[in-house]
């Protein structure tokens, strides 16, 4: 095949005979190099990787595969209403994006609005294609080096991590009679991606080589009916990257919160005694404490660290609890008994939620063939 070489494509791209393992490979290979870099303080290194990543074409044919054919949302145009559905219309994104990943100038979001599960609209910015391709690619070069330095008990957008981790750490920390952090701060940030401050962030991204391009996707602005609005904080969400700047922008707050861990013998990695568990899923975080007191204190530290980043707890979904009176945490019920048993369950209001969506989802599909039925509600049922 004469469409793979160091620097891009050559004459036509055949999308159906790329060979993806190779160039999938080529991508963990070098992220795994970024990775080892970050740990051992090779910045030098680390900035070269990265560049490295950046031009390399596997990381173009892979980003644009991931949004164009992989993710649910790849039928979802942004303003300028293009997709790319057809191997033809892939193979085309992917040479485009290759040839101005050094001048590509982002454009504006759409913003629609989705439910929630408390009746309330979540907005949602749609990049283009070209940019959520874009996205993908420093994506790529910018998740390794954070992910050998976010902190341990960060759950949210992470690779290999999930919400079932966060509720077995939980589960670790809550469990047996002799649990004695039983105090529990249950806090939410309120409207957390659209109120990132950005001076803060691109702080916190220091040298990466795109960070001038962040910068721009940052400010590119929203589109909303045919009313532009400028963006001077935030970072939309339904952008690729955007869940990792939230997690870059709150990288720190385990430290802000008194969090300390050991770091020598069998017990490495486990909180110190005398020190809280934190325990993030994106911007939801629940803080196991010694006492009321101790949970008070610390909710204090950890708004006056978010503060200047831009955000402040909901203080509607903020609250102290001891682990006997019961929280939930990601659709889930946490609650402690006196005789130290630790009961998790799905929450009522998540039970109620599933229940509602396969009664609509049934109705919807009255009339077609039980294995149409059954592909619809499958993918539900396991959640």
């Amino acid at each position: 095949m004469d469409t793979i070489t160091v620097n891009g494509p050559e004459g036509i791209l055949d999308w159906d005979a790329i060979d993806w393992r190779t160039h999938e490979q080529n991508v963990v290979r070098l992220r795994r190099r970024i990775f080892k870099a970050t740990r051992e303080q090779d910045w030098a290194t680390v900035r070269s990787l990265q560049k490295m990543m950046l031009r390399s074409w596997s990381n173009t044919l892979v980003s644009v595969r991931q949004v164009t054919q992989r993710n649910t949302g790849r039928r979802t145009a942004g303003i300028d209403g293009e997709v790319a559905l057809t191997s033809q219309a892939r193979a085309e994104a992917a040479v485009h994006v290759h040839r101005t990943r050094a001048s590509w100038d982002p454009l504006p979001v759409r913003r629609v609005h989705i439910p929630k599960a408390n009746g309330k609209l979540r907005p949602l910015g749609i990049p283009v294609i070209m940019d959520r391709c874009h996205q993908a690619r420093v994506r790529q070069a910018l998740e390794p080096e954070w992910e050998a330095r976010f902190e341990p008990r960060s759950y949210g957008f992470r690779p290999g991590r999930s919400c079932a981790d966060a509720i077995e750490t939980l589960f670790a920390t809550l469990r047996g009679p002799r649990a004695n952090r039983v105090w529990i701060l249950d806090a939410d940030l309120s409207a957390a991606f659209d109120n990132i401050d950005h001076e803060r962030l691109l702080d916190a991204l220091g040298g990466f080589p795109a960070r001038d391009l962040i910068a721009r996707w940052l400010k590119a602005g929203v589109v909303e009916g045919e009313m532009f609005t400028p963006t001077d904080e935030g970072s939309p969400q339904g952008g690729v990257i955007s869940p990792l700047l939230m997690n870059v922008a709150l990288h720190g707050l385990e430290e802000a919160a008194g969090v300390r861990y050991r770091m020598t013998g069998v017990t490495a990695g486990r909180a110190r005694e005398g020190t809280p568990v934190l325990v993030r899923y994106a911007d939801d975080l629940v803080v196991c404490c010694y006492s009321e007191q101790e949970a008070y204190r610390v909710k204090q530290r950890l708004a006056e660290w978010l503060e200047p980043r831009g955000l402040v707890f909901n203080e509607d979904k903020t609250k102290v609890v001891h682990a006997g009176e019961g929280f939930d945490f990601l659709g889930f019920s946490v609650r402690r008994y006196s005789n130290g048993k630790l009961l998790i369950k799905p929450s009522r209001d998540a039970v109620k939620r599933i229940r509602k969506r396969l009664t609509d989802e049934t109705r919807r599909m009255r009339g077609s063939s039980v294995r149409e039925l059954t592909s619809r509600l499958n993918p539900i049922i396991r959640g």
